[in-house]
């Protein structure tokens, strides 16, 4: 797998709380220059940055880290992202209705937010390392019944991030119109062959252009 395809993949992410914009305006010229998917960034920066760099792919967060916002601030939070020009949302899901078992209730949320996209690509955070694989299951069922485009591992924010065997559960229970998203932790480039070559999609990470520029990995 060459350079250009693994990159192609890549959400090129930044969502350290203290990014200053000199950081976010080097991610996005990244982007461009080695050609990423997109790049993932704060939603306080998502309008500076859809200004200076007008055909860049924004990719932006939404109930971000933890998921327990009541659905009408994550719908807030996905009208504003669209308006200041994201074209791909990550939501992550409410943890707490998933360990509650309240599955209905969670599907109700993406769909909501879904719609609230207008057509643009919304991927949903599970953020697995807190999951049983029971509800592993169920949150593929509630993404693929919503109708979002990604089901997502995790925020990187968690206890745990992408694992190899979460990415074949998902394979085995989510729709043929569902993909797939790993990240948190891939941090080579091994893992970034890895997971594509799993069926991943997209990879988010703060590692990839480095890694294959031939730097040294640093966290997320």
């Amino acid at each position: 797998m060459d350079k250009k395809e693994i990159l192609g993949h890549i959400d090129h992410t930044l969502l350290k709380p203290y990014a200053v914009w000199e950081d976010i305006e080097k991610l996005c010229r990244e982007a461009v220059e080695y050609g990423t998917a997109s790049v993932c960034i704060p939603p306080c920066y998502v309008s500076r940055a859809h200004d200076k760099f007008e055909t860049l792919n924004i990719c932006t967060v939404v109930g971000f880290p933890l998921g327990y916002s009541v659905t009408a601030a994550k719908a807030a939070e996905v009208e504003q992202a669209v308006r200041d020009g994201a074209n791909e949302i990550d939501m992550v899901v409410n943890i707490s209705d998933v360990k509650n078992h309240q599955y209905g209730k969670v599907e109700a949320e993406i769909r909501m937010l879904k719609e609230a996209c207008q057509g643009r690509v919304l991927k949903v955070i599970i953020e697995t390392c807190f999951l049983t694989e029971e509800e592993k299951i169920a949150m593929c069922q509630a993404v693929t019944k919503a109708g979002a485009d990604y089901i997502k591992t995790s925020t990187g924010f968690g206890t745990g991030g992408a694992a190899l065997e979460d990415v074949k559960l998902f394979k085995e229970h989510i729709g043929p119109g569902v993909k797939i998203k790993a990240a948190g932790g891939v941090k080579t480039r091994e893992d970034l062959e890895m997971f594509l070559e799993a069926g991943c999609d997209r990879i988010g990470t703060s590692s990839a252009v480095g890694l294959l520029k031939g730097e040294t990995a640093k966290d997320n």
